[in-house]
């Protein structure tokens, strides 16, 4: 009786994984569309430009201390820039797998 349940388990699994990709889209909204208002679009570009700014600069006549402040900078940015994009994204895949998971160790 178990193997019967854990043979089914794996095909559900690994018919889930492999029809996935396929069914993946491009269509989905880019972060950077759906943000919410003007003033959240207008962070995000100043981010931008802010970190294409940093990647052109030219580092080799920087300090260490300059070069730290600026990794320090970026690291803020980032974190300033996920809060600002969105959440978590589950997919059906990994909601079922938590969910299987739940139950057999339940």
């Amino acid at each position: 009786m178990r193997s019967k349940f854990y043979f089914s388990m794996i095909a559900i699994f690994c018919a889930i994984t492999f029809v996935q990709p396929v069914l993946a889209n491009n269509n989905e909204p880019n972060p950077k569309e759906v943000a919410a208002d003007p003033a959240t679009e207008a962070r995000i570009a100043e981010i931008e430009a802010r970190v294409n700014e940093i990647k052109t600069m030219d580092r080799s006549n920087m300090t260490k201390a300059e070069r730290k402040a600026m990794k320090k900078e970026l690291k803020e940015l980032k974190k300033e820039s996920k809060a600002l994009g969105g959440g978590v994204y589950l997919s059906v895949g990994a909601i079922i797998i938590i969910i299987l998971l739940l139950i057999l160790i339940l």
